[in-house]
């Protein structure tokens, strides 16, 4: 067999996929230092930045989704789509890799479906709860699909399904204490903290209930606040008008293990990632899972936790009236607080990125010696 393997890795879009998708090479390089990486992603995506940034090789080809509101759109849409898949083709030739993982997102239903016409493994993380369409049609063609819920064989075949939960970012979980947190933070050591994360580029109902709320925060209460970049002037300004409140503010939060650790509770949008992340870390949240993703999987996402009183839901259509009164009354309810963080915390899935990394060097290897 030769020495070094090659994986070919390909998804992305927005950082749920994306940051999976890194700790996943990191993980497969830390237990195969030789091993050839190389990541195929959508032009124009936030891929073609983060991906590099983190020191792997990324090709990009012009994939898109279909546009629901313009029908002439989607003609583009199509003709990216073949373009795309010949490009792919190209890209699985001349790299020759041993295993193809995708991790959902535009580019990787053209990259695994060329890499199985040619025969070779393919690897398959469903973040979700729900899976989607590009995933229930490549399942058929994989050789593992590794899963984050239960209950996942309504969509794939059974016998290759793996519950591995999804990777997490690994800076999030080094060990930072509260006192560190606050202190980082310039917060108030005595106060009761709630993390609202709009997203990196925001989330509009969150947003708009903490603007709505911010003269209405109960006296021993403070607010780390991620408004995201298309946010981050209206929500500087409403602080401004509100006077003297006790929030922390900014577009983007570089240090996300401080905020966690300083946050008492926290309010985010239902995608995997984030579901992942509170899990491991054992968080105590409320989800507002967005109306604006396909099939409606966060909603989905939300609900496989909060049957299981390990979160609170709250639907994107009341949160403007409900959202931030919910928080304000939880976060000063210790015992409430507390159940929430244990019953989370029984649903984590811990070493992902490391158990996914053995899963595609075995099927590489495997093919190797064939």
């Amino acid at each position: 067999m030769k020495k070094n393997i090659k994986v070919i890795i390909s998804g992305g879009g927005t950082g749920g996929h994306i940051f999976p998708a890194i700790s996943i090479a990191d993980a497969v390089k830390e237990k195969m230092p030789d091993a050839e990486i190389l990541f195929v992603g959508a032009e124009g995506r936030m891929e073609m930045e983060k991906v590099p940034a983190a020191g792997y090789k990324i090709i990009g080809i012009p994939i898109s989704g279909l546009s629901r509101t313009n029908i002439f759109k989607n003609f583009k849409v199509i003709a990216q789509l073949f373009k795309s898949l010949k490009l792919a083709r190209k890209i699985i030739k001349e790299f020759k890799p041993d295993v193809a993982v995708g991790v959902g997102g535009y580019a990787s239903g053209p990259t695994l479906w060329s890499a199985s016409g040619k025969n070779i493994p393919i690897v398959i993380q469903e973040q979700n709860s729900y899976a989607g369409v590009t995933n229930k049609l490549l399942s058929k063609k994989a050789d593992a699909i590794c899963v984050a819920y239960e209950g996942m064989e309504r969509f794939f075949p059974v016998e290759n399904i793996i519950l591995t939960g999804n990777p997490v970012r690994k800076d999030l979980t080094m060990s930072v204490s509260r006192e560190e947190a606050i202190e980082y933070f310039g917060l108030d050591k005595n106060k009761k903290t709630i993390l609202a994360i709009g997203g990196s580029l925001g989330a509009r109902t969150i947003n708009e209930s903490i603007i709505d709320s911010l003269k209405e925060i109960p006296e021993g209460i403070q607010i780390i606040w991620q408004s995201g970049k298309f946010y981050d002037k209206s929500a500087s300004e409403a602080i401004t008008k509100a006077g003297d409140v006790a929030v922390k503010q900014s577009a983007f939060i570089t240090r996300m293990d401080y905020a966690y650790a300083a946050a008492d509770l926290v309010i985010s949008r239902a995608g995997a990632s984030s579901i992942s992340e509170l899990c491991l870390l054992g968080k105590a949240s409320i989800l507002v899972p967005s109306p604006n993703v396909a099939e409606d999987h966060q909603t989905k996402n939300a609900m496989a936790l909060s049957t299981k009183d390990a979160a609170i839901l709250v639907p994107d259509a009341e949160a403007n009236v409900s959202l931030m009164h919910q928080a304000f009354s939880i976060v000063k309810d210790e015992r409430r607080v507390k159940n929430l963080s244990e019953n989370i915390k029984l649903l984590a899935q811990k070493e992902s990125a490391s158990r996914i990394a053995d899963i595609v060097i075995e099927i590489a290897k495997k093919r190797g010696n064939e």
